[in-house]
């Protein structure tokens, strides 16, 4: 193997990120990240120096404070390992459906997080951009609502469709099925279009309420790139938010 896993598996006080954070180092470069600079480019140096030397494992705890440049005053306990990749934590199935400006804006700010397994969903091909992360699983479905039905029971779905007709029928299909939150993409005069269609579809109030719409927050205004920042914030901390002024 010509790569080392740096993990860290302990921390006390103030430190850059948490026990679990990963990072893979190679001779040449690094994947993923552990934070705090000098405690970082320390890291990457006492790696290298395990592939050099043929070393296969050790442990370390490293102080931070001032004799490193450093000013958090916790300590870190580092794990460094032989890997040909990095451990994938537990993730979070999330479903975004619509490849328009605000798909593409969450998808830029989501993927990146560790905490989410992203798959994305449109009705064609030449609807998404060019390039996809890595991370993301880019799914094609002529009839989305048909491809909601395979979602693992506990997935986040954000539904942003470039239509109103598709909207609804994912909103119908996953009202059917278990999930563990549902956001929509809209103004409240839609919202409102839509809870009494999905009344007449027989969905009780109860059942409705569950879906977040609008979503984002409204003092980060309109852009699709602020919207996606509102909504990433509040999956993170635990739940879509509602943004009464998104427009649909």
């Amino acid at each position: 193997m010509s790569r080392v896993r740096v993990t860290v598996t302990r921390t006390a006080g103030s430190v850059p990120r948490d026990a679990g954070t990963q990072m893979l180092v190679s001779a040449e470069e690094i994947t993923g990240t552990i934070g705090g600079g000098a405690l970082e480019w320390e890291a990457m140096r006492r790696a290298r120096e395990m592939l050099a030397s043929g070393q296969s494992a050790f442990a370390e705890t490293i102080p931070l404070g001032p004799s490193r440049g450093q000013c958090c005053g916790g300590s870190v306990t580092l794990e460094y390992a032989l890997a040909d990749k990095l451990i994938a934590p537990d993730t979070t199935p999330l479903w975004i459906y619509g490849a328009g400006h605000v798909g593409r804006a969450l998808v830029s700010v989501m993927s990146p997080l560790p905490d989410f397994a992203i798959t994305w969903i449109d009705t064609s091909a030449e609807r998404f951009p060019s390039v996809i992360p890595d991370t993301v699983t880019q799914l094609v479905a002529a009839d989305p609502a048909r491809a909601a039905v395979h979602a693992p029971d506990a997935t986040d779905h954000l539904i942003l469709t470039y239509s109103h007709d598709i909207d609804l029928a994912l909103c119908n299909a996953l009202l059917s099925l278990p999930f563990k939150s549902m956001g929509l993409i809209g103004s409240a005069t839609k919202w409102a279009r839509f809870q009494s269609r999905l009344r007449a579809l027989g969905h009780t109030p109860a059942q409705i309420s569950r879906i977040a719409c609008p979503i984002g927050d409204p003092s980060l205004g309109k852009h699709p790139q602020a919207i996606a920042i509102g909504v990433a914030t509040a999956m993170i901390t635990g739940g879509i938010g509602v943004q009464r002024t998104a427009a649909g």
